[in-house]
């Protein structure tokens, strides 16, 4: 598409990040998207464009937020990480002594440290969870505390795709006694000045876009999704399902104003790209200080790797924060998460990055918009590319 409104500014030397955001535009399928880059501090990229609406008679705005799925387990990872620097919390404490019930069953073995590690042993609950009861967060807290361990802690990893959130989201409330949605506010939203969002305000209605289901794919040579599910074990089925994170509900009151801390994140580019700066800039930016530089080495650098027990692809990961693996179009230094649809917010201490780019047209297999924009900046930088 051609004619698709395009705004912002990117700095002397950054005019490939520009040609790529537009190429997602006019090749790779985007309806609606934002793109915010820093180095060092400083703005090199602020890029958006399309609409927020399927019908595209509303254009996307810089301050224009979106929900992004597994996006904000890299903001909690942010918010860990934070309480690790300041001795709120200590990575091989048992999880148990911040959140007594949740040593029931026995999991009195598992640390923060496998909380954050998705090697807990809790990627679903073991129950099958009501559908509504993942508009609540103190509710979901209690079935994963009255759930099993589907494997022993340390032993295996596994992404936990929604338990990542209530665990480690349990351990922040009961160490600190703020929801999620409140520390996010209080610690990083309202300081930086960055649109992160556990639980959007009527006020953010209007400047919310729609998210756009996948495009459907007629292929008769594939397994239908179907097909897939049933192949898949009783353990990923749960940890992708239980309770179901539905395309259809991503646009309701209920979902935006929830607190689902590994799900239903809303963001803009600007604001992820003011955490991730924070930290590719070494923990502190503008006058405020999110952690140490040390904390944000140490949750930077690898902790576990290998198979994934759920996806069955090979992961690398650090405190919270995935890292890159062989195919990946950044800096081997890079952290952060993305997001399923194609988000995704990264810093790289290396280069002082930080790095947020939303969409609202959910992407299908082999969505290369995120990755293309990401070789278009280290190619900027100067940096090889791995792929």
């Amino acid at each position: 598409m051609n004619d698709v409104p395009i705004h912002g500014t990117c700095a002397p030397g950054f005019e490939a990040v520009r040609a790529a955001f537009e190429a997602n535009f006019r090749e790779r399928g985007d309806v609606g998207a934002g793109l915010c880059v820093y180095q060092r501090g400083e703005l090199v990229s602020d890029l958006w464009g399309g609409h927020r609406d399927g019908s595209r008679a509303t254009e996307w705005t810089p301050d224009t937020i979106v929900t992004t799925y597994s996006n904000g387990k890299g903001w909690l990872a942010t918010c860990m990480n934070m309480l690790l620097d300041r001795g709120v919390i200590e990575l091989d404490r048992p999880v148990a002594d911040y959140w007594p019930t949740f040593a029931s069953h026995g999991k009195g073995g598992v640390l923060v440290r496998h909380a954050l590690t998705h090697t807990a042993g809790l990627p679903a609950p073991t129950m099958r969870v009501p559908d509504e009861a993942i508009y609540d967060f103190d509710r979901m807290l209690a079935y994963v505390a009255d759930s099993d361990l589907w494997w022993e802690p340390g032993t295996k990893m596994g992404y936990h795709a929604a338990t990542f959130g209530w665990i480690n989201g349990g351990i922040l409330q009961h160490a600190t006694g703020m929801s999620p949605g409140e520390f996010l506010r209080r610690e990083i939203r309202e300081p930086l000045g960055a649109d992160l969002f556990w639980g959007t305000t009527p006020a953010d209605d209007a400047r919310t876009a729609t998210l756009l289901e996948p495009v459907p794919v007629v292929d008769n040579s594939s397994p239908s999704n179907l097909r897939e599910l049933g192949r898949q074990s009783e353990m990923q089925k749960m940890a992708l399902n239980n309770p179901p994170r539905r395309f259809r509900a991503q646009n309701t009151v209920e979902w935006r104003r929830a607190c689902i801390p590994a799900s239903n994140g809303h963001a803009s580019a600007r604001g992820l790209a003011r955490m991730y700066a924070t930290l590719g800039n070494g923990g502190s930016m503008d006058g405020v200080t999110l952690m140490s530089p040390e904390r944000v080495r140490l949750a930077s650098t690898e902790q576990v790797s290998g198979t994934d027990a759920i996806h069955l692809t090979f992961q690398r990961r650090g405190f919270g924060y995935a890292l890159p693996a062989e195919d990946d179009t950044r800096g081997p230094g890079a952290f952060g998460h993305s997001g399923l649809g194609g988000s995704i917010g990264y810093a790289d201490l290396d280069h002082g990055i930080g790095f947020g780019y939303v969409m609202n047209q959910v992407g299908g297999a082999g969505d290369r918009r995120a990755a293309e924009l990401s070789r278009a900046l280290y190619a900027c930088l100067g940096v090889p590319a791995r792929t």
